[in-house]
């Protein structure tokens, strides 16, 4: 029996697959949650954060920062979260 050996980058590619695949799924949910992805320098993220937060005061939207993380090119992927609409 052959034993098919793994590689660090193999994990890393099926890990960021089932990552995405699940991201995919949240989104096509019919969720109550609205959620959009940017990727921005670092300064225009946290300018795109604060246009957002005013647009969609936390208070009455819930607006948050669902995830974000630094890529290796030094800019800053990261998800809004908010509701539809305010009550």
């Amino acid at each position: 029996m052959a034993y098919d050996r793994k590689m660090p980058g193999d994990l890393a590619r099926s890990l960021g697959r089932r990552a995405r695949d699940q991201q995919q799924d949240r989104r096509d949910t019919s969720s109550a949650w609205r959620r959009e992805t940017f990727t921005l320098s670092r300064e225009d993220a946290r300018e795109k954060a604060k246009e957002l937060f005013s647009a969609f005061p936390k208070q009455a939207y819930m607006t948050e920062i669902e995830s974000w993380r630094e890529l290796a090119d030094g800019r800053i992927e990261f998800t809004m979260r908010r509701l539809p609409t305010a009550d």
